[in-house]
């Protein structure tokens, strides 16, 4: 995402100590860190006051084929027929905001609002990284490591590997897809990938990191090397699909149907514990969860469907959605995302003239009568409309692979 579609709006009214163009750029500043996937899409704005839907559409190529025929002399072929594919997305809104007491105000406002622009900062631009992110993870052109035909097949040694890469460029460039190439540089494909892949990349010979380039070639933010035409940029918000339980038995049973967690749960362990008929794994056994209330909250008892004898300190954990091999805790291991594109590939689009980032400053008092003591003044930040969309699946790779 460029930095031109980085906004923001400050309501001042009243507050002659508010400085804003440097809380703004602490906002901003703390937002763009965050942008690694978003960076790379084609951007693409809805002018203001027409609707919250966005169509990208691209020409589909011409068959070589029929022209492989060849011409009959005097006489004039068929004429070809174009078409579009077309793409639609909508723009929604995110933010957050946090209160300012008076008192606070009085002894320590200025420390309070930039630091509150930093974490609202980074908190919006981790919102947007991760819409853009699970968009771009949401397509149907997967590789999974080692060969294997399902991210449950997964195994410890199907890690990301230049032979991986290879695989991804081949495809996308079967497919035709587009080469980055602005500021000068090689055409080149980029990788997304996160901290722990690169860790396994970066054991093989052939990694070239980024200190050995050329003083002429630009470098993307979150840049760590380039291999096989391919360009790679860390992201700590790559994807990672894990199990959506992770606990363990709070104390033995005996011939019991139910057993308290041990830890308190996530609001994802919650929704999958609530939900009746799921399956749930204790150590290396299977278990459904009881067709009624198999969850309860106020004690964190979890019921299933049979009477079971549990240790203290078994693992509890979901075959939902990660590899099925497991971890050395006996919990299936967790599933790391790398996407390898071109140009072009994915789409970002937020409405024109109002930028992806807006900081939102409502001072004491402005509140009129809600706030009859001028006690409360807000920070906030909002996403004032932003979505992404995959543009050609194709020239999209998702190499899903495990990692050490």
């Amino acid at each position: 995402m460029p930095n031109t579609n980085i906004n923001t709006t400050i309501n001042t009214t009243g507050n002659t100590k508010f400085p804003s163009k440097y809380y703004d750029r602490q906002l901003l500043e703390s937002a763009k860190t965050r942008f690694v996937h978003a960076q790379f899409g084609q951007k693409r704005p809805i002018p203001r006051n027409n609707g919250k839907y966005v169509n990208f559409r691209r020409w589909n190529l011409f068959d070589p084929k029929v022209a492989m025929t060849g011409l009959t002399e005097g006489i004039t072929p068929d004429g070809q027929t174009l078409s579009q594919t077309e793409v639609e997305a909508e723009v929604k809104q995110y933010g957050a905001y946090v209160e300012v007491s008076d008192l606070l105000d009085l002894t320590a406002y200025d420390a309070v609002i930039n630091d509150s622009a930093e974490l609202l900062g980074e908190q919006l631009g981790t919102v947007v990284e991760w819409v853009t992110r699970d968009a771009m993870c949401s397509g149907s052109n997967v590789q999974y490591a080692g060969g294997k035909a399902s991210r449950a097949a997964l195994t410890s040694s199907d890690k990301l590997t230049t032979e991986e890469i290879r695989k991804a460029v081949r495809t996308l460039k079967k497919n035709k897809a587009r080469p980055f190439c602005e500021d000068g540089r090689k055409p080149h494909y980029i990788c997304i990938c996160s901290p722990e892949a690169t860790y396994d990349l970066q054991n093989d010979e052939m990694w070239r990191n980024v200190s050995t380039y050329g003083n002429s070639e630009a470098i993307y933010s979150g840049e760590i090397g380039r291999l096989f035409g391919v360009v790679f940029v860390e992201s700590t918000e790559a994807k990672i699909f894990t199990q959506s339980v992770r606990n363990s038995v709070s104390a033995s049973t005996t011939n019991s149907k139910t057993f308290v967690l041990a830890n308190t749960p996530t609001q994802e362990e919650i929704e999958y514990l609530s939900t009746p008929g799921n399956t749930i794994m204790i150590g290396s056994d299977e278990y459904t969860l009881a067709a009624s209330n198999p969850y309860n909250s106020a004690t964190r008892t979890v019921t299933l469907t049979e009477s079971v004898s549990l240790t203290e300190g078994a693992v509890v954990w979901s075959p939902d959605v990660a590899s099925a091999d497991a971890d050395g805790s006996g919990i299936g291991r967790n599933v790391h995302c790398s996407l390898v594109f071109g140009k072009d590939a994915y789409g970002v689009i937020d409405v024109e003239g109002k930028g992806a980032v807006q900081l939102i400053v409502k001072p004491h008092g402005s509140s009129g009568t809600a706030d009859p003591l001028d006690q409360r003044a807000t920070i906030g930040a909002k996403v004032t409309a932003y979505t992404c969309a995959i543009l050609n699946d194709l020239w999209l790779v998702r190499i899903e692979h495990t990692v050490s």
